[in-house]
């Protein structure tokens, strides 16, 4: 049985809040960071978390949009472009020290996940944070551009990438395009980073997400154990 709930944390000055899901049991369980989308904290990240734990994980995602306050009338579309890459290496290592604190979390098996923006972010934080030992990244778009002003992209950071990487991508997406996977693909292997691409045909972006149109049963069937099998592989014991 998954317990799931909301729970906060500070960061950079605000309260943050996050969705948290702990497998039954004594534990200590390795955890996740799940990475939302560009609609935020949802119906499927939230599902995201329960899976997770579901599978033996603790998991938390952090509501990324959360300086915004509780009442912002703004879509989710015009919050994402206030992210900035600063911010998010905040959040997600106060997501981290979260973690870290949790009665049922082995601090020493930490990975992180997300999916669309988030698995840019992914992608990022695999680079910029330490304390992953593994990284999932679904249609990760925007890798090569900067959050920010004299920023490195994602992209730009692969040198320092400390953390095996799983990538899963769509053949009809259009960001990440198929080239945008050859490139990713092409810097991973050119610093000797450790990573594992899967490609889906007759699928496009958001293809896990089974809350919009977007979803193929097939590709998602396909993709997530595959991501589950690896997260294990790294966090074992």
């Amino acid at each position: 049985m998954t317990t799931s709930n909301w729970q906060q944390t500070e960061s950079d000055g605000s309260t943050m809040a996050l969705h948290v899901s702990t497998s039954d049991g004594s534990g200590p369980f390795p955890a996740l960071v799940v990475i939302q989308h560009q609609s935020g904290v949802d119906e499927f990240i939230q599902g995201m978390t329960r899976k997770l734990a579901d599978s033996g994980f603790v998991a938390a995602a952090p509501d990324l949009y959360h300086r915004d306050g509780p009442n912002c009338p703004d879509d989710m579309r015009t919050r994402s472009t206030r992210l900035g890459d600063r911010r998010v290496i905040v959040d997600v290592g106060a997501t981290v020290d979260f973690l870290k604190q949790h009665s049922a979390v082995d601090t020493k098996r930490i990975g992180i996940i997300g999916f669309c923006m988030g698995g840019r972010i992914v992608y990022l934080m695999a680079a910029a944070n330490p304390a992953f030992r593994a990284a999932v990244t679904f249609y990760p778009g925007n890798t090569g551009r900067a959050w920010g002003r004299d920023i490195a992209s994602p992209l730009e950071r692969t040198a320092e990438i400390h953390c095996p990487l799983q990538g899963h991508f769509a053949d009809d997406d259009k960001n990440p395009a198929p080239e945008d996977r050859v490139k990713l693909d092409g810097e991973l292997t050119k610093h000797g980073k450790p990573h594992e691409f899967y490609t889906y045909a007759n699928a496009g972006h958001a293809f896990m997400d089974h809350t919009k149109e977007s979803y193929r049963q097939p590709a998602a069937e396909a993709a997530w154990p595959r991501a589950l099998e690896f997260l294990r592989r790294h966090l074992s014991a």
